[in-house]
């Protein structure tokens, strides 16, 4: 890659909403599956949870192979609008068009034939996903060369991933129960589609000025291309971090809507959760990057990552505090989740452009698609771990939605929202203190070009 075409100075506002707006795109695709798939499994179309989780689980870890080819073409591809641009649109209409079709499972009279349909569509939607999230993730290393221009790109790309989410998590359920039935799903799908269009025109339209460089392939095979990013410490241990947190923040995802119809018994509720979860994000994401130009984004990701883990630790309450707890929990998850999007995928960048400084090969792409894929097997995980606990606490599928929970249940459902993701976000920090990259490191590099 080569980096003298980038910008040094700050990138104009509108370059930075434009580029942010392909969030709407990620946000709604990584929430709605996540947050609604699993139940539509084992509560509508009746299928078990293990083997709803096995149909959640495997579109996303054929995802973490794709990725890191998907990025490696993205570094090869040679178009007038940029390596990156097009794949924003190709890829993100057939990820909406295989989106309203993968909620719409026609009745076939045979629990086999449609929980297929699902698997199909779902490994559509993947594959469409990381042709398009590849490209979108690499290119802030190739618009801008500051260390600090980052964390401002990222921060408007979070604070429209946050209100994405709030309004695709809210909304979704609104939809569902508005329709009620297999109906609702359909209906939600197409709505959730319409929300991916709206973010990849706007992110094709919003970058067609932004200053995004040349591209230089890196050389070797993509083989020997990921050895060498395996190889890149920095890297290795905030892709660790990151895809533990995706795994827990993936089974609190898959717990809404259990939590709320199950242990709170206000199907309802899952609305008002998201809204807990996601207000304050929109609110404090600006406070985050602000104290992470102050003390460092090393130290800002550290204390975001306490404060989700302290939200998902008090959620454990949920069966016997009263709901205002239960809300006040996951607002205080939404503190934390806020900083712990915003410090990884602006230091992502970092570790990418220092390595292709110091080579002079470029990988970018190499890297966000080994990125996204860890991201996505994290993800991915996360609803299959939480479909586990439902399986070991006895957790009784059928096509209404209307069936009593044993206590174990119950017990799984609330564990797997609360001390589940909190150990996890924990034991993810082992890796976050040895992560040494810092403003001087990027800075040293920078005066070497």
């Amino acid at each position: 890659m080569n980096t003298t075409g980038a910008a040094h100075a700050a990138l104009p506002r509108r370059v930075r909403i434009g580029y942010g707006a392909g969030s709407v795109a990620t946000g709604a695709f990584g929430t709605v599956p996540g947050l609604m798939l699993l139940p539509y499994l084992t509560d509508s179309l009746g299928i078990a949870a293990l083997a709803a989780g096995f149909i959640v689980f495997l579109p996303k870890a054929w995802d973490v192979i794709l990725n890191p080819i998907a990025g490696r073409i993205s570094d090869r591809t040679v178009d007038p609008r940029g390596a990156r641009r097009p794949w924003l649109l190709r890829a993100g209409l057939a990820l909406a068009a295989a989106f309203a079709l993968l909620f719409a499972a026609p009745e076939m009279g045979s629990r086999a034939f449609e929980a297929a349909w699902v698997l199909v569509c779902f490994l559509a939607c993947a594959t469409a996903y990381a042709f398009f999230q590849v490209p979108y993730v690499s290119m802030p290393a190739e618009m801008t060369s500051s260390y600090d221009e980052r964390t401002r790109l990222m921060t408007w790309r979070v604070a429209i991933l946050a209100f994405t989410i709030m309004l695709a998590g809210a909304s979704a359920p609104l939809i569902r129960d508005a329709v009620g039935g297999r109906s609702g799903y359909r209906v939600m799908g197409l709505a959730m589609a319409l929300v991916i269009v709206i973010g990849v025109i706007g992110a094709y339209r919003g970058t067609r000025n932004a200053p995004i460089g040349s591209v230089q392939p890196g050389v070797g095979s993509l083989r020997d291309q990921l050895r060498i990013v395996a190889g890149a410490p920095d890297f290795r241990l905030l892709l660790t971090t990151f895809v533990i947190q995706a795994l827990a923040t993936g089974c609190m995802l898959a717990g809404v809507d259990y939590m709320a119809s199950d242990v709170l018994g206000q199907k309802g509720a899952a609305t008002i959760l998201f809204v807990c979860f996601v207000g304050p994000a929109l609110l404090l994401t600006p406070a985050w990057s602000a104290l992470g130009s102050r003390f460092g984004k090393k130290q800002g990701y550290l204390a975001a990552s306490l404060v989700l883990a302290s939200g998902a630790l008090l959620a454990v309450s949920a069966r016997n505090a009263p709901i205002g707890v239960v809300f006040a929990a996951t607002a205080l998850v939404g503190v934390g989740y806020a900083g712990c999007q915003v410090f990884p995928l602006a230091m992502l960048p970092d570790a990418a452009a220092v390595d292709a400084r110091r080579t002079g090969s470029g990988r970018v792409g190499v890297y966000t698609g080994v990125w996204t894929a860890g991201e996505t097997l994290g993800l991915a995980l996360g609803p299959g771990l939480f479909a586990l606990m439902l399986a070991i606490g006895g957790y009784r599928s059928s096509t209404d939605g209307e069936i009593s929970q044993p206590d174990s249940a119950l017990n799984a459902i609330t564990l797997g929202f609360s001390v589940l993701p909190a150990g996890l976000v924990v034991i993810s920090l082992l890796w976050l203190v040895r992560y040494s990259l810092t403003s001087e490191d990027v800075d040293a590099e920078e005066a070497t070009t």
